[in-house]
């Protein structure tokens, strides 16, 4: 019975913790992006009308719910995402938890929560702004190559059983996880690029194009549609090729000629120009040619941060399953007929899918796939 009562101590302080560190996770997922500071203010505010929330009016899952989902202050509504967060992680907590202690290896459940709540950051950034912060990527894996050194148990699927106890090791093997899962989607990366790196669209007349100056950044608006020039190019070598009935730069109208942008620069007929002392370019278009990659340089180095914290293994688990998982949402949402849906999912998501699985029943799928596949 004693037993019994400090397990459900154990379990009631992983959930407790999860919905506490949910609650800082949601100030993460709001304030990476922006570039803002996750320890400044200390407290959280409300991001409508900017009034620091008090302790008491913080409680995590408690108080949404006391609110109702609202600002106490100014009676905006506050987003199911910030509830939905802390429920996620508080579960998560409890579920590492109860698989490490019944196993016997409950120590491991520390570096996991802190690989879980990389994940939750990681899958919720990038659902809104289609990036994953480096302090996610690049720190966590570091973060997973120093608690596998730690904490050699870590890298028990990989590293050979007479080695396990070797924090040295256990560090060459975290390390050599991030290595793998870093080279093989960037092998995936290169190689999309140069299948699938352009896309071209022709029009039927001429459409009517416009590159305007924002900023740091700019707009540029082909017919009805704008793009910020930003997401239109992920390298230096990226090449935006238009084939044109007329430019006018500076003044000067070129006729039908073929124009390459660069990021930071206009190649024309005419001569080259950069884009920082321009402020439009304007004209006529038949047919644009649009750089595009396979997947961001993100997704590479997440799955670098996954491999770190689960091995190399875990990475061609990870990958596979993110891939099928995509494939299904993607025929599925083709069948109902909303195919854009699928292309508004970033791969993120689907990785740290496919690292979740691995985490709680990775070598179970495995071994059963196998005995599907040769069942003798």
């Amino acid at each position: 019975m004693e037993i019994a009562i400090y397990e459900y101590i154990f379990d009631a302080f992983a959930f407790v913790l999860g919905a506490i560190v949910g609650s800082f996770l949601n100030v993460c997922i709001y304030r990476m992006p922006l570039g803002l500071s996750v320890n400044e203010p200390r407290r959280s505010f409300c991001p409508h009308c900017k009034k620091q929330i008090p302790w008491s009016q913080n409680l995590p899952l408690i108080s949404w719910l006391a609110l109702r989902g609202k600002c106490a202050n100014c009676g905006a509504p506050i987003a199911f995402r910030y509830f939905g967060v802390e429920l996620l992680t508080a579960v998560l907590f409890l579920a590492v938890w109860l698989k490490y202690w019944a196993a016997g290896q409950w120590v491991l459940a520390f570096p996991y929560w802190i690989f879980v709540s990389l994940l939750i950051v990681a899958t919720f950034v990038d659902f809104e702004h289609f990036i994953i912060p480096d302090e996610i990527t690049i720190g966590g894996t570091v973060a997973g190559v120093l608690l596998s050194f730690a904490i050699p148990l870590m890298m028990q699927a990989s590293v050979p059983a007479r080695l396990m106890e070797s924090s040295l090791w256990s560090l060459v093997w975290s390390a050599l996880g991030a290595a793998v899962g870093y080279v093989t989607l960037w092998c995936v990366v290169e190689l999309g690029k140069k299948a699938f790196g352009k896309k071209r669209i022709a029009f039927e007349r001429a459409e009517k194009f416009m590159w305007m100056r924002d900023g740091d950044d700019a707009d540029l608006q082909v017919g009805d549609e704008k793009m910020r020039w930003s997401d239109l190019f992920s390298r230096e070598t990226d090449q935006l090729i238009m084939r044109c009935g007329s430019v006018e730069v500076k003044g000067v109208t070129i006729e039908s000629t073929t124009v390459r942008f660069f990021y930071n620069r206009l190649v024309t007929d005419g001569g080259e120009f950069e884009l920082e002392k321009l402020d439009t370019i304007s004209g006529t278009v038949f047919e644009i040619v649009i750089p595009r990659e396979a997947m961001g340089f993100g997704d590479v180095k997440f799955i670098a941060c996954i491999g770190a914290f689960l091995g190399w293994q875990a990475v061609f688990f990870t990958i596979m399953t993110a891939s099928v998982l995509g494939a299904v949402v993607g025929v599925v949402t083709i069948a109902l007929g909303h195919r854009e849906w699928s292309a508004k999912i970033p791969f993120g998501p689907y990785l740290a899918f496919g690292a979740l699985l691995w985490l709680f029943a990775g070598w179970e799928i495995v071994e059963w796939y196998v005995r599907l596949m040769a069942p003798r």
